[in-house]
């Protein structure tokens, strides 16, 4: 691939983290059950993407779609298995540590990336991903939280989860000759699908009520924090190594405390800042090229 595709795959993968991150100001006015719109998440990003492709003229390529149609599927099923695991994370466990066990999964798709996808591993990999790491706990707020052994539980939830999402990422980097659109449109369908159980078995949906508000957000959010953004993130996951995308992942949660402290009036710790300058620049410094040695 040459240069002007790799940046234009990493610039994918920098907006679609920029729009993971800002999803928590959305959320804020979204009065409903996070499963509940996790599905619903899914479900129109299913719906946008595909009315997308019908709307430009372009088929949906249902033999490319055939070829990779398993592990479309299981990705996909994997997918909203990770919602799951996430969800009843939080439920165990505080939302800094379930955040800061989720975000493991970067350090997993690096650390197996050369096993299964022959990808070389760099020092400078390493130490760029060990320090985001570094930076991430002050970022996620553990550190004011606390932690409590009886915690446990939501920790190997939100570790299951970071391993579940490192399955779909690296999934992804295995299919052939399918499109962004096409893929995705499969993947959240049946991440959905997958879901759909387990909101029927925890939620009362009967008792929703759903404001203006709340529904005009949910469709921002299901149209352009799901669609859009997995089409833009599944689409560059072929063109970069796993450790690329490992590290700029961190770019998320970072984008997010920092929209939580200047939109939402959330405080942040001197401590929390540098963190979030660590990661960005860990995650700067890994992308540089490598000097060549004579």
């Amino acid at each position: 691939m040459n240069q002007k595709e790799t940046r234009r795959a990493m610039g994918a993968l920098v907006t679609s983290m920029v729009i993971f991150g800002t999803i928590g100001v959305f959320r804020r006015h979204i009065d409903l059950p996070s499963s509940v719109i996790a599905l619903m998440r899914g479900f129109i990003g299913t719906a946008f993407l595909l009315l997308s492709v019908l709307a430009t003229g372009r088929k949906i390529d249902l033999p490319a779609i055939k070829r990779n149609l398993a592990k479309l599927l299981i990705s996909g099923a994997v997918m909203g298995f990770n919602w799951i695991l996430l969800f009843e994370a939080y439920r165990f466990t505080s939302v800094a540590t379930a955040t800061l066990c989720y975000y493991m999964a970067p350090i997993i798709m690096m650390l197996v990336s050369p096993l299964l996808l022959g990808e070389r591993l760099t020092k400078k990999k390493v130490v760029c991903m060990l320090l985001a790491l570094a930076g991430m706990i002050p970022v996620s707020g553990v550190l004011e939280a606390g932690f409590q052994m009886g915690e446990m539980r939501g920790v190997l939830l939100g570790f299951g989860a970071a391993v579940l999402y490192a399955a779909v990422v690296l999934t992804n980097k295995t299919m052939k000759d399918i499109g962004a659109y096409d893929k995705t449109i499969v993947q959240l369908f049946a991440a959905a699908a997958a879901l759909s159980p387990y909101v029927l078995l925890t939620e009362n949906l009967s008792s929703i009520r759903m404001t203006g508000l709340s529904l005009g957000m949910l469709l921002l959010v299901g149209v352009v924090h799901t669609g859009f953004a997995y089409a833009l993130y599944f689409g560059c996951t072929k063109h970069l190594s796993a450790q690329t995308l490992a590290i700029v992942s961190y770019v998320d949660p970072v984008v997010a405390i920092l929209l939580s402290a200047l939109l939402l009036g959330e405080s942040m710790t001197p401590l929390g800042a540098a963190g979030a300058v660590l990661v960005l620049g860990a995650t700067l410094v890994s992308e540089l090229p490598e000097r060549k040695h004579e």
